[in-house]
């Protein structure tokens, strides 16, 4: 799952992408409202972290663009501004969620799992599909009760999966939703965690889609 954190404040920003990396995410920044208002526009982001204090154009302003254009993607607005009539203009401009500085860092990614799982209209944090549960609040994953170790970019490819299964995901898709924008997106290393994750699910688990790309497979009765 892959996010964009808009913040100005550098040593903010940084501890933001690190703490939400370490949650599972990708994570792409912005430090000003220009740059966060064209990457939100342009780059298919699962769930969206703008501050409304930011240079160049205000969050406020950023987001309501974001509206009118009709981009739908849930946004966590941060403000160091913790008044209700804040709030009310940051919810009456399209926020998904709201949280005021200072905060802890497992709570911001605690909401942004949540914005996650409702834009895809998943309920739980743990995602399970017969054999299989993957934890999204620990990263963890089990197969038949046993715990099975998994890479940061196998998760991101598997939670994506499962977050959509009933649908077919394309390559390219599935390359935006897990890579950082200066990732290489060699969508052959697709098939290289793909391959890597049958080797820990059940047979049949991650089906292919020939010439299309991959999806979850019916679960077992």
């Amino acid at each position: 799952m892959r996010l964009l954190v808009a913040e100005d404040e550098p040593e903010l920003r940084r501890q933001l992408q690190l703490a939400l990396q370490g949650a599972g995410f990708a994570v792409d920044t912005a430090d000003n409202g220009i740059d966060a208002q064209h990457l939100g526009s342009v780059e298919p982001y699962d769930a969206i972290v703008l501050d409304i204090g930011l240079p160049g154009r205000d969050g406020l302003a950023v987001l309501a663009a974001w509206r009118r254009e009709g981009m739908d993607r849930p946004v966590l607005l941060l403000t160091a501004r913790a008044s209700w009539q804040e709030k009310v203009k940051g919810i009456d401009a399209g926020a998904d969620d709201y949280l005021a500085k200072p905060f802890q860092m497992e709570e911001l990614a605690s909401r942004l799992r949540a914005l996650v799982r409702r834009s895809a209209g998943v309920a739980s944090a743990v995602l399970l599909h017969g054999a299989v549960a993957l934890d999204t609040r620990s990263c963890a994953l089990q197969v038949e009760g046993r715990p099975v170790a998994l890479t940061a970019h196998e998760y991101r490819v598997l939670a994506y999966l499962m977050h959509h299964r009933g649908r077919t995901l394309t390559r390219g898709e599935l390359a935006e939703h897990v890579y950082g924008q200066d990732a290489d997106r060699d969508s052959n290393t697709l098939d290289v965690f793909v391959a890597r994750l049958r080797r820990k699910l059940p047979p049949d688990f991650i089906v292919t889609v020939r010439g299309i790309g991959w999806r979850i497979g019916a679960a077992a009765p």
